[in-house]
């Protein structure tokens, strides 16, 4: 049965090394008879939450106006989301981390989704991307029903398309390819 897959590429730089893991990724979930569509969050405009709860009272409705209502629409109709995001501080980026801070206008509604996750990090250790995966999983607990399906961590790419020519890209492929 094909699953409707929504890629949320964090990445500040197109075709930046999480940026291109997306990418493989999605081609992976096509190429498996998916319907998938990536989202490089760059491109929209997502303006930071004000903690108004405008959202509470209005059965979901943000009071800002900006490209999030559409997102949440994508998010809310995906069987599968997959959240990407170079290691910034041993943490997500501004981008990926206000996409879920919005999320709070639907939060309730957004049921049963399967989490993919990628991670780009120039540093090697095994602990850079601790608190990174952390911040998806705990974006995940909120949701009623998630499941966990897969993560990609790619260590020591730090320079842009540096992880074109590593083991991950065939990673990306083959954990995008395996929806089903």
């Amino acid at each position: 049965m094909s699953k409707k897959v929504l890629v949320l590429s964090g990445s500040p730089r197109r075709n930046g090394n999480s940026d291109l893991l997306c990418n493989e990724f999605l081609k992976g979930a096509v190429d498996a008879g998916n319907n998938a569509e990536k989202i490089f969050l760059r491109d929209k405009n997502i303006n930071y939450c004000n903690s108004c709860y405008y959202c509470e009272k209005s059965g979901g409705t943000c009071a800002i106006k900006d490209d999030m209502a559409e997102i949440l629409e994508k998010i809310d109709q995906a069987d599968v989301i997959v959240m990407a995001s170079p290691v910034y501080f041993y943490s997500i980026n501004a981008q990926i981390k206000a996409l879920i801070d919005r999320c709070v206008a639907k939060w309730t509604k957004i049921k049963n989704k399967e989490f993919y996750y990628i991670m780009t990090s120039g540093e090697n250790s095994n602990t850079v991307m601790d608190c990174t995966l952390e911040c998806f999983r705990g974006f995940a607990r909120c949701l009623e029903g998630s499941a966990e399906k897969g993560i990609i961590f790619a260590k020591g790419v730090y320079e842009k398309g540096e992880v074109k020519n590593t083991k991950y890209m065939n990673e990306a492929y083959e954990m995008g390819k395996s929806i089903s």
